[in-house]
């Protein structure tokens, strides 16, 4: 008799919880909507091109001209040498990808949302330089992905509360 009812005791437990999907409604509800309503501003460098290129493919903003939302994206990028041998050669490096976003509505001018990011990556300092900076960009690129994925899934949490 307790294998039937536990199950059944779960199943109204869960049901009770208040959880709802984030993006429910699709590509017409609000999450969906918000994030396709965000213009994202210019970010200086390197990594600032490589960021707002990733934020553009996940927000799926339509037309900058009818955006009612402002990203605006600050990085600090750095690249610390910490694995040290015995003749003060560097041996391993981490590189550090920070973003401080402020979310700003076109219509007020007001900063809706305030916050931070942030990722970082072991890179092995090889023998070769050429080898070493490959893998210095190719951190960069997988942590501005990490880092964009923090900063959409934040907006679509706003967007949902909106």
């Amino acid at each position: 008799m307790n294998r039937f009812i536990a199950p059944i005791l779960l199943a109204l437990i869960l049901s009770a919880c208040g959880l709802q999907p984030l993006y429910s409604g699709g590509s017409k509800g609000a999450v969906a909507t918000t994030l396709g309503s965000v213009s994202v501003a210019t970010i200086e460098g390197k990594s600032g091109w490589l960021m707002r290129n990733a934020l553009t493919d996940r927000l799926g903003a339509q037309d900058s001209n009818a955006a009612q939302f402002r990203l605006v994206v600050t990085l600090d990028d750095r690249i610390e040498g910490f694995g040290v041998r015995a003749d003060d050669t560097v041996t391993r490096e981490r590189r550090t990808l920070r973003a401080r976003y402020q979310l700003i509505s076109v219509a007020t001018g007001e900063t809706v949302l305030d916050a931070t990011a942030g990722s970082d990556a072991g890179i092995d300092v090889a023998g070769s330089e050429y080898a070493t900076i490959a893998g210095e960009n190719s951190a960069l690129e997988n942590l501005t992905q990490k880092v964009a994925d923090q900063i959409v899934t934040r907006l679509s949490i706003y967007a949902r509360g909106e």
